[in-house]
């Protein structure tokens, strides 16, 4: 088969991969890239292990063609935390929404986990209530091992606000 050459904007690094036109996004991102923080669960777009946001929207990468997805700007788990000023390792800093899931215990073996924290964060990025959050964010993901209380109790302490409402959107360190 034929490889095509795609340009990708991935966590603001610029990217020339050559792929055959039916390479899944989150084929790309794992193992072109190399950034494994982008689950594959189901690859059908249902368990949302494999979120990402493209141009400020969460969307599913195991649903979206690497050629399709020129020209938007993505942005993996890999990016909500980078590394802080002089230190090697990601997460230096932790995301609200990454500090509110360790500190509720919103996770347990973690697969689920970067899908849902980039969900919440597209969401708190677009304004969205405590609600709209929980139900629209959340809707589109599976974890069995939590039973999502802890994972409820993690998105209302991430949305800590007078009216509910993150103003502005929750940023790390917050």
């Amino acid at each position: 088969m034929t490889t095509r050459r795609v340009s990708l904007r991935v966590n603001g690094v610029d990217h020339e991969v050559d792929v055959e036109p039916r390479t899944l996004l989150s084929d790309v991102l794992r193992h072109e890239l190399g950034l494994t923080g982008t689950h594959v669960g189901c690859e059908q777009g249902a368990c949302g292990a494999c979120t990402v946001i493209a141009d400020g929207r969460a969307i599913r990468s195991c649903l979206v063609l690497a050629p399709q997805a020129e020209g938007l700007d993505l942005e993996t788990i890999e990016s909500i935390a980078p590394a802080s000023p002089g230190s090697s390792r990601a997460g230096a800093d932790l995301h609200a929404v990454q500090q509110a899931m360790a500190d509720e215990h919103g996770l347990q073996c973690g697969f689920c986990t970067s899908g849902i924290v980039v969900s919440l964060v597209a969401a708190s990025r677009a304004g969205a209530t405590e609600q709209e959050a929980l139900d629209d964010a959340l809707g589109g993901h599976l974890c069995r091992c939590t039973g999502y209380v802890n994972i409820r109790a993690a998105v209302r302490a991430a949305w800590l606000g007078p009216d509910g409402r993150v103003d502005p959107p929750i940023e790390p360190g917050r």
